[in-house]
């Protein structure tokens, strides 16, 4: 079989799905992988280095998609709401697509997906398992993101990070606070430690807290209790306004004294929830920092806005999305081995198992056969259950 991997046409996007690293892994697993030129270039991995790792090079992106039986892209048409659209046209039927797909985002951009006759698997449904776990992508990419987060924040800060004993006297250390503390906050506690912060973390689920603490963070506990705090897969679940509503007020005093807030708080498939209000933004110090890692659901912060930084009496909201993209070499290194494990458990003896009894295949199969055959998204778009085949 050959893997195709196309140039990210999403705008300013720089990562590329695999890198020349995992090529010999490939092709010990029988698949041989084609590459359009330039692909990796601004992920910092030349044409030659995908050659010598025994890849070819091919000159368009059209030759490429009609040489692949397997199409390994970073963000695919539906992730890729801009250019995407324009791949559509080189599909063939048959082909199978992987890649970041936001299978909860748009009913109709699946339905085409589907309806192009394309096996789409979504990397962002992989079973959150130990099985799983070289293959998640997700959490690789929310890594990066949580690390890039206090960078951006140290750079944007008029303050020092650690503190520093000097003739001038001694600096005190930032304060940082984390609002969510999944595998984006916990690398940003890790990070702003690193740097000399000091740093504490809230998060609904309490098998949060030993992780926070284990990274040195201060585990900070609200007098609230949420109902059924998280799903099957350990992500954070939705809860009522009235839990919004008390976990805002109670988290008023701790976002005051921060000085710099990252707020990571996101439900698989909902908008974010808005932790963080106008007034409360009011309360901190001027020259304050929010990195607002759920912006592209709608922002934790109420004055987010997605893409954009802004300024509210004098706090610095950074909005920023896709910030994986900006640490391209390594992410591109982390998703590519994600994809390596992904592709040499789904392939054996040359062809793509179809194993529907597997968990990894069943959660990660989207449309198959000109359908939309994944359960959680059918009722995700609250589609009609399909007839299993023989019934």
């Amino acid at each position: 079989m050959i893997v195709g991997v196309p140039k990210e046409s999403y705008p300013g996007e720089r990562r590329v799905a695999l890198v020349p690293l995992v090529i010999p892994n490939l092709t010990k697993a029988g698949l041989e992988v084609v590459v359009e030129a330039g692909a990796g270039e601004q992920a910092g991995y030349p044409d030659a280095a995908y050659v010598e790792k025994g890849a070819k090079i091919l000159p368009s992106r059209a030759a490429l998609f009609s040489a692949a039986d397997i199409i390994a892209q970073v963000l695919s048409y539906g992730s890729n709401d801009v250019t995407g659209k324009d791949d559509l046209p080189l599909y063939k039927r048959g082909q199978t697509l992987i890649g970041f797909l936001r299978p909860f985002g748009s009913a109709e951009i699946v339905q085409q997906i589907a309806q192009a006759g394309v096996t789409a698997f979504s990397v962002e449904l992989m079973p959150r398992t130990t099985r799983a776990q070289s293959m998640d992508a997700l959490s690789s990419m929310a890594t990066v993101c949580g690390y890039k987060a206090v960078l951006l924040a140290a750079e944007t800060s008029p303050r020092i990070f650690p503190m520093m004993t000097t003739a001038a006297g001694t600096i005190t250390p930032a304060r940082v606070f984390v609002i969510g503390a999944g595998v984006a906050g916990l690398q940003a506690i890790s990070t702003a430690r690193r740097l000399g912060a000091v740093a504490s973390a809230y998060d609904m689920r309490p098998a949060a807290k030993e992780q926070v603490q284990s990274l040195g963070g201060r585990f900070v506990e609200l007098p609230i209790e949420a109902q059924n705090a998280q799903d099957a897969r350990g992500y954070g679940t939705a809860q009522d306004e009235t839990f919004y509503a008390r976990q805002r007020e109670l988290l008023t005093r701790v976002v005051a004294e921060s000085d710099i807030v990252i707020s990571a708080a996101v439900i698989p498939g909902k908008k974010s929830p808005v932790l963080i209000t106008a007034d409360m933004v009011k309360g901190m110090a001027p020259g304050s920092v929010i990195v607002d890692l759920a912006a592209e659901r709608g922002g934790n912060c109420e004055l987010t806005r997605t893409g954009e930084t802004v300024r509210a009496g004098g706090v610095t909201i950074i909005g920023a999305i896709n910030l994986a993209s900006s640490v391209p070499y390594h992410a591109s290194q982390m998703y590519a081995r994600n994809l390596t494990s992904y592709l040499t458990y789904m392939v054996k003896d040359g062809k793509l198992q179809m194993n529907l009894q597997d968990e990894i295949t069943r959660e990660t199969l989207i449309t198959n056969g000109g359908e939309i055959v994944n359960a959680r998204v059918r009722e995700f778009f609250k589609l009609p259950a399909l007839t299993p085949v023989g019934s």
